[in-house]
């Protein structure tokens, strides 16, 4: 669903797989391929990111939270948010690592790392050697001397999310096993999100606004749990009900389209399913506090 999406009419499609909304954002932080001889160390520090550490060669002694950890070549660190840390050469010889600083706003894999104590990952673990290839795709990126042009800077985003993805699946199954009721509640969660998104994605087809047939009943039925579990667990895990978050889907969609200039207000309002615009402009400002217009206005856009 994105604000280029207008359902097509009635008729026309004869098959169609709808995926997931992807609305992530990752932001990345002083990411850097370093060599350091034998005396290079770095002080205490802490960030508000989280760090991937993966040594390349050599041995690096790397102080969490006061505890020390000897890193070997192909070993990866996980540094949490606030750690505080200190790192120097092991051997008092050179050694070379590969370093990112990361933030996400998706909160069940936020979750999901959280969970997760350990700082270590040796070479032989599951965790590391299901990353390794993609941590050598993106050395090789940053090894490159025309970095910083836009296509190496997307092959970068690319393989980042290629990063992500691998690390979900290795910590899930860690996490599986250190803590199964509470990782089964985080994917409990994220198949109601999906279906939430399904259902609104769906609906904005039909021509139907979500707050007239909504559908967290169905979903509950859908998945196996009662309308109440799924709510508490959803509320969990994201800090606020399904209804909110449809409605939070709803007014993200309605921005976009409002900032698309070829559309006007009336056609908005029947793309989202409301069956006026005084309806449809009733709703936006009890979400946003501004009118369509108005929040066109503001973002510099023309009145529809």
């Amino acid at each position: 669903m994105s604000a280029s999406f207008i359902p097509p009419a009635l008729g026309q499609s004869l098959n169609e797989i709808m995926l997931p909304d992807v609305k992530t954002t990752v932001n990345l932080f002083g990411m850097h391929l370093r060599r350091v001889d034998g005396s290079w160390d770095y002080p205490v520090h802490e960030h508000p990111q989280y760090e991937i550490n993966y040594l390349l060669e050599g041995e690096q002694l790397m102080t969490v939270n006061g505890r020390g950890y000897t890193q070997q070549a192909g070993d990866l660190m996980l540094l949490r948010p606030g750690d505080v840390h200190s790192s120097r050469s092991g051997n008092g010889e050179p050694f070379t690592y590969f370093c990112i600083h990361f933030d996400i706003d998706d909160k069940i894999f936020l979750s999901l790392l959280s969970r997760m104590q350990q700082v270590l990952f040796a070479n032989a673990s599951p965790v590391t050697r299901r990353v390794q290839p993609v941590m050598s795709k993106l050395i090789e990126i940053a090894g490159q001397p025309d970095n910083k042009t836009m296509a190496q800077r997307m092959r970068l985003q690319s393989a980042i999310f290629e990063l992500f993805g691998h690390l979900w699946e290795a910590i899930s199954n860690e996490a599986e096993l250190i803590a199964s009721p509470a990782y089964e509640k985080m994917e409990l969660a994220h198949q109601i999100q999906t279906q939430l998104q399904a259902l609104v994605t769906q609906q904005f087809k039909q021509g139907v606004a979500v707050e007239q047939h909504y559908g967290i009943d169905d979903i509950a039925s859908k998945l196996g749990i009662s309308t109440s579990h799924c709510n508490r667990v959803f509320r969990h895990v994201f800090g606020l009900s399904p209804r909110v978050y449809l409605s939070e889907l709803v007014l993200h969609e309605a921005k976009l389209l409002l900032a698309n200039p070829r559309l006007s207000v009336q056609h908005i309002a029947s793309i989202l399913g409301y069956r006026d615009i005084a309806h449809f402009s009733r709703q936006f400002k009890r979400w946003s506090g501004l009118s369509p217009s108005e929040y066109r206005r503001a973002n510099g856009e023309f009145t529809g």
